[in-house]
């Protein structure tokens, strides 16, 4: 080939690299940049002649400064690759000081005498700013979620404050009088009847406690929790208000369940939806009424939430679109219950699902990662 058609060549090369919409950077076995297209140029705000001769690691934040040249030379004296042909999202540093998180993906380029190394890199802040967005907008679905929820146990919980605020006053009321009583010689009655006042004040603030820690708006926050106090204090607050409807109630948990990573308040929104939409379903229901909540291990890997009713059972159009939005049988209902429970689940790397439980009703079962990466 003649010297001019090489010269064509390049220059030809030269073209289609400045014109690709990503940075193209090509580095030597030092981590000395050779080429910078004018992508890059305007990805990092540099011109091409002030990064040329350079170390690639101009453009780079630490920690991946200190890091960068040591990856080179593990590849090159072991062939153990950290990133080349596989690549993985990082933060790329600008001219002004400002970094941007980027996707990087290297090939090695190998020439009879020496090594190159080719980065193309994609600026991935609009990604990164549209995943936050939808984030924020699935989390506002699931605080509307449970703002529905509440405002579908209103009247209950105004129902159970009455409870132990009523008998706060009563208590109180009648320790009082025994105390006015000139001939009282027997404080210790009274005593008792203030200590059963202060229990039910007591209540009626942990009712308080929990529809507030249940409600409020939050960032979204995953620890490792017990999932048995977690369910049960959900299924306790979805059961508000059902005294006189006559349904019973247990919760089975398999022993030693191992603690998991989860958002408490979301699984226990998960929970509660599941356990107050049981207890709706056997409104007009003649039949047994009972909520069984079973938890157990399903794999070495995997716990798993029943919630079942004894109610009349799933229609079958229902079913078919049972975790889409806008999807209710309640005549007040949003229909966004099943579907924000969905989301939850499936955000925690778990998995929702329903089915016909033996003998009738429905059973709906929540499966979760022991550990989540």
């Amino acid at each position: 080939m003649s010297i001019g058609s090489n010269e064509e060549a390049r220059s030809r090369l030269e073209a289609i690299i400045d014109a690709a919409i990503f940075a193209i950077i090509t580095i030597d076995e030092r981590g000395v940049v050779e080429d910078f297209n004018r992508a890059a140029e305007a990805m990092f705000g540099y011109a091409s002649a002030e990064v040329v001769g350079r170390n690639v690691t101009a453009l780079m934040p630490e920690p991946y400064r200190s890091e960068h040249d040591g990856y080179i030379r593990r590849y090159l004296d072991s062939g153990t690759r950290q990133i080349i042909g596989i690549g993985r999202e990082v933060v790329g540093l600008r001219k002004d000081g400002s970094t941007f998180p980027v996707h990087l993906s290297v090939s090695e380029v190998r020439l009879a005498d020496r090594t190159l190394f080719t980065g193309i890199i994609e600026d991935i802040t609009a990604r990164r700013q549209a995943e936050e967005r939808v984030t924020e907008l699935q989390n506002e679905l699931i605080h509307v979620a449970r703002l529905s929820a509440m405002g579908e146990l209103a009247s209950a919980l105004a129902h159970e404050l009455n409870q132990p605020l009523t008998a706060v006053s009563n208590y109180a009321n009648a320790a009082r009088r025994m105390l006015d009583f000139s001939g009282n010689k027997d404080p210790h009655t009274a005593s008792e009847l203030l200590l059963k006042a202060s229990d039910q004040a007591l209540r009626a603030g942990e009712i308080i406690r929990r529809l507030r820690q249940f409600i409020e708006w939050g960032e979204t926050e995953r620890a490792w929790e017990d999932l048995q106090a977690t369910v049960e204090e959900a299924a306790q607050l979805g059961l508000v208000g059902t005294r006189s409807r006559g349904i019973a109630f247990s919760l089975n948990a398999e022993a030693d369940l191992p603690r998991v990573m989860i958002d408490r308040i979301q699984i226990q929104q998960v929970v509660q939806n599941l356990v107050r939409n049981a207890v709706d379903a056997m409104d007009d229901w003649d039949g047994e009424k009972s909520v069984e909540v079973t938890l157990s291990r399903i794999s070495a890997s995997r716990v798993e939430v029943a919630v079942a009713d004894t109610g009349p059972g799933l229609a079958k159009p229902v079913k078919a679109r049972l975790f889409e939005p806008f999807v209710t049988t309640k005549t007040n209902g949003m229909g966004i219950g099943l579907s924000v429970c969905r989301n939850i689940v499936e955000s925690h790397g778990g998995r929702i699902s329903a089915e016909d439980r033996r003998g009738g009703g429905t059973r709906f079962l929540i499966a979760l990662p022991i550990e989540q990466a």
